[in-house]
């Protein structure tokens, strides 16, 4: 991989990871349209710690009152926090059990058989119906502050999914918050905050692999991440005002279109 590829999958990867397209999808895509090698598994995880890095810039002060309150209730040994913040960082926690479990579990399967176009494609266009049917059926009355265990225990089972590429991280968390009906903008700031911990625990984990043989080299993963962590700044800014007023349903138009586009030339061999 050289600077010019590095740059341009930053920056694929800066515009994605928030918006429901899923960044692990187009990681995989956009190479394969250039005629790239595929970075891998190891690069997708790591490049993703700079588009973390924004989130937990962006939400620097949500971030700090929740490890705050966190910690006071640990300290506290209280077993039913009252305080929200308190309760939105045990939430967090068991939202990111299942896909840790997951993740360890199907390892194998997620750095090498779930990365076929075939399979991206596919998972592109039937989580578009997902998200479709969120917007259809929720009320969008609920803010987080009205967040419970089980809303917590949903929408991270429902992040597991995003280990499937095409899904998508994003996408998977608002449709589930959706379904719960949150709005959209309370559903966005809960899977933003939901996902540090595994972006961080995963990126982490495959830092070991950069530079192997076959894989993306150091510099060049570091390039990208940098250039992941200034675009994904502006995504999230964007997000947020865009679902004030706007539905996911545009994304999930995208979605369609690019999972037949991937699934047609990938049959045909076009793209590999």
């Amino acid at each position: 991989m050289d600077a010019v590829q590095a740059i341009v999958l930053g920056i694929v990867q800066g515009l994605t990871e928030f918006l429901p397209v899923s960044s692990t999808a187009h990681l995989r895509i956009v190479p394969a349209f250039f005629g790239w090698e595929d970075p891998g598994a190891a690069f997708t995880a790591i490049v993703q710690l700079g588009t973390m890095a924004a989130v937990l810039l962006y939400f620097r002060r949500d971030l700090w009152n929740i490890a705050s309150a966190w910690l006071r209730s640990v300290r506290a040994r209280e077993r039913a926090p009252q305080d929200q913040d308190a309760r939105l960082g045990w939430y967090i926690i068991l939202g990111t059990i299942p896909i840790a479990v997951l993740g360890l579990a199907f390892k194998d399967q997620i750095e090498n058989q779930f990365r076929t176009l075939e399979l991206v494609g596919s998972a592109l266009i039937a989580f578009s119906l997902v998200m479709l049917w969120a917007e259809a059926v929720s009320r969008r009355d609920r803010e987080l502050t009205e967040i419970t265990r089980r809303d917590g225990f949903i929408i991270g089972c429902a992040q597991a999914l995003a280990l499937v590429p095409g899904v998508s991280r994003s996408g998977a968390t608002i449709s589930a918050g959706l379904f719960l009906n949150f709005e959209r903008t309370a559903a966005a700031r809960y899977s933003f905050l939901l996902s540090v911990p595994a972006v961080v625990l995963s990126g982490l984990f495959e830092l070991r692999h950069v530079g192997e043989s076959g894989g993306a080299p150091a510099g060049a993963t570091a390039l990208a991440t940098v250039i992941a962590f200034i675009v994904g700044y502006g995504s999230i800014a964007f997000l947020l005002r865009y679902l004030v007023h706007h539905s996911i349903a545009i994304f999930a138009g995208y979605r369609m279109v690019l999972g037949v586009v991937v699934i047609l030339l990938a049959a045909t061999n076009v793209i590999t």
